[in-house]
């Protein structure tokens, strides 16, 4: 405990968005709330919520959040209330807490109830602040750190929700390195040999390309220093999780060629594409692996360029090349914003994820339709968390979609007016009916005419995601009542 609370002072300290008298004062109410209890490893438990407030430093999470994360369990493990954390602190604080606790199962009539219950506040909660959903992503990623003190079925139970809940969320809000963790973290509990036996394997690969990345490290940074060009370059090796998802679908693991990547991090976007092509002029690209996602960022605002080429050895080796701020975001997602945004930074994070991030107006319009819990968390699971797709329109914007959605669901995702005047539709330049299934990276123009008749009610179960079964029901029932 105490290296632990040193590490963590020390990392407020240095950050100019902590007010280190406030989260003293929250370690010592947590600690004073939390005596005479222990974790089933015999720890104080006072351990596990140092260790998430510390996670969040790293981040450079702002007071409010570390206090949050400090006191996140108080309210479930204490008697103290809600009213009273607002008094101690302020009102954030105590949003922040009661946002991360769960409700209590008194309220239900059973554990399958109360489970999902709290599994759509999780979730729901990043319509209220994002930082709840940064406090509960760094909580699981402690709690899977240390499952080894758990009994084997809840190692796995643990693991399979991690998956299909807070692995999605990480996503979705960009946080590479930790969905990186929770997702090699569960695969140890839920395939401990498939993990043991690719860990082997990667650190064989690792150390075989060890004389190729060292090779290509130096000759990069002799390019870019004739060039009078800032870097930074680190060695990405894939993760576990990501390899086994490859292999299982079919690749050999010498055949990854992502495998390996070199980081290559410049001051600005001219100097990115400048690099590009002193790499390429230095080693062979293959040209159905380059990808240019500062052009077209991923739906969780990741920019990077992509290029996998022949180094040494004939080992394949994927540079990715991106400015030094892309590189936080990339890592970090929009918890970079208190580094980047300083005192705007979570003014910044809702509105951005309100107004750049797609998946948030899917999921508000998830939670508007659902007023059962199951059926929420079973439609966010199918058109959230599960497998995606990603289209283009024809002027080059990424739409994100679930698998199986057709042009129907893409016409809604794109403006309830195309949806509602859609008559045709063109996949790569061809007519196809509006039950197509839409494949990734399939090229989509929707011909509207706004003198059109207007979704048909037979297209409701040709759609999968809620906002096109919202709008065409919408439109029927106005159609309906205007007409009789």
């Amino acid at each position: 405990m105490d290296d632990i609370y040193v590490k963590l002072i020390s990392n407020i300290k240095d950050s100019s968005l902590n007010d280190l008298e406030t989260i003293i004062k929250a370690y010592e109410l947590a600690n004073k709330l939390h005596e005479g209890q222990f974790r089933q490893s015999g720890e104080p438990y006072i351990n596990h919520p140092l260790e998430v407030a510390y996670i969040l430093s790293e981040m450079n999470a702002d007071s409010d959040t570390i206090c949050a994360a400090l006191l996140h369990d108080v309210l479930e493990d204490s008697d103290i209330s809600k009213e009273e954390l607002s008094k101690e602190f302020n009102e954030t604080v105590a949003e922040l807490i009661d946002g991360v606790t769960k409700i209590s199962k008194l309220n239900f009539a059973d554990n399958k109830e109360a489970n999902m219950a709290n599994t759509r506040k999780i979730i729901t909660s990043i319509t209220k602040d994002v930082r709840i959903i940064i406090i509960k992503l760094a909580d699981r990623l402690h709690n899977m750190r240390t499952m080894e003190h758990k009994e084997e079925f809840k190692q796995k139970e643990n693991s399979l929700e991690t998956m299909e809940i807070f692995v999605p969320l990480a996503y979705y809000i960009g946080a590479y390195r930790i969905k990186t963790e929770l997702e090699d973290l569960s695969l140890k509990y839920l395939k401990p040999d498939m993990y043991k036996k690719l860990e082997k394997k990667k650190i064989i690969i690792e150390k075989e390309s060890e004389k190729c990345l060292t090779e290509m490290l130096e000759t990069i940074g002799i390019l870019l220093e004739s060039h009078n060009i800032p870097y930074e370059i680190k060695v990405r090796a894939k993760n576990i999780y990501g390899i086994y998802k490859r292999v299982t679908s079919g690749d050999k693991l010498y055949d990854i060629h992502d495998l390996l990547s070199l980081k290559i991090m410049v001051e600005n976007i001219s100097q990115c594409y400048q690099a590009l092509g002193l790499i390429h002029s230095k080693y062979r690209p293959i040209n159905d692996k380059f990808k240019d996602y500062i052009c077209n960022h991923k739906t969780n605002m990741y920019k990077s360029l992509h290029t996998t080429v022949f180094g040494s050895d004939e080992h394949l080796v994927q540079t990715q090349i991106r400015t030094f701020k892309m590189d936080k975001v990339a890592s970090f997602g929009l918890t970079a914003y208190w580094d980047l945004k300083n005192n705007n930074a979570r003014e910044e994070m809702q509105k951005d994820l309100t107004e750049k991030f797609q998946f948030f107006e899917s999921l508000s319009e998830i939670n508007i339709m659902c007023a059962d819990n199951q059926e929420f968390v079973r439609q966010v699971k199918t058109e959230l968390f599960a497998d995606r797709i990603y289209i283009y329109t024809p002027k080059g914007e990424i739409i994100e979609l679930p698998k199986g959605a057709t042009p129907i669901d893409l016409a809604y995702k794109i403006h309830t007016d195309i949806g509602n005047t859609m008559i045709g539709v063109l996949v790569n330049n061809e007519n196809v009916p509006v039950d197509y299934k839409l494949q990734n990276k399939d090229i989509v123009r929707i011909i509207t005419d706004e003198l059109s008749y207007g979704p048909r009610e037979e297209w409701v179960p040709l759609v999968v995601t809620s906002t096109a079964k919202r709008r065409i029901k919408e439109f029927r029932n106005t159609f309906n009542e205007v007409s009789g």
